[in-house]
């Protein structure tokens, strides 16, 4: 596959270059969990990432968060190559530019809703009359108000997946990484968190990037890109 060029106009948030991920498997035997995926993802984009498993959708999303590093390959996002940057600065530059929901939703146990959807905007030193104003309006979008001072063991998984998005949300990130976020939920839970992704898509250009399973999520995608092998076989997006 061609490899892109790196655009340096604004409009594209994330370029993978030739990227490999390689596990010993023992006995001399490899896994290509990445197998030289390259690829481009412009800004505001509604990205479905989709494969049987072990094609590699978690392991991409992983490399694009900077959540593991490749064996071989390059990410840049806004023309940053985040496999160059330092621990340190790979994990300030993920706080202010990438928000994140796993399936297993990774709440803080001993913070409320409210608490655990403002915690990534309190580790960015913003102030708490911001955080209020915005974790009130999107605990409200996410139909959560009501539960704001209940702990994650309080709260159905629907609910702790909405505090999840909450939190991926708040601190306005130029992207978000959703690893499987529906895999958990019923269909109306589904219906109502993809609703909410595709408003603040629409509303604020948020770029989101989803790993799934779900035809639900698929179908609501703007651009669909299967994986297989830990390779690229097809790439789907709607005409403008």
């Amino acid at each position: 596959m061609e490899i892109p060029e790196i655009k340096k106009d604004g409009k594209n948030v994330i370029q993978t270059r030739d990227l490999y991920k390689i596990y010993n498997a023992g006995k001399g035997s490899e896994v290509r969990a990445l197998n030289g995926v390259s690829l481009s993802v412009d800004k505001g984009e509604f990205t479905a990432i989709v494969g049987p498993s072990g094609s590699g959708k978690s392991t991409l999303l992983n490399m694009i968060g900077g959540l593991d590093e490749p064996t071989s390959g390059d990410v840049y996002i806004d023309s940053i190559n985040i496999i160059d940057l330092k621990e340190n600065e790979l994990i300030n530059f993920r706080l202010h530019n990438i928000g994140f929901v796993f399936q297993a939703y990774n709440l803080i146990p001993v913070l409320n809703a409210r608490e655990n959807a403002g915690f990534i905007m309190l580790l960015q030193h913003t102030s708490g009359e911001e955080i209020d104003k915005r974790v009130d309006a999107l605990l409200q979008a996410v139909g959560l108000e009501k539960q704001a001072l209940k702990r994650p063991n309080q709260m159905s998984g629907g609910q702790q997946q909405r505090v999840a998005v909450a939190r991926a949300l708040a601190s306005k990130p130029k992207f978000v990484l959703a690893d499987e976020p529906t895999a958990n939920l019923d269909s109306k839970s589904t219906s109502d968190l993809l609703d909410i992704m595709v408003h603040l898509n629409k509303t604020e250009g948020m770029t989101f990037i989803f790993s799934t399973h779900d035809q639900r999520v698929i179908d609501r995608a703007h651009r669909v890109i299967t994986l297989e092998d830990g390779r690229i076989i097809t790439d789907t997006q709607e005409p403008n």
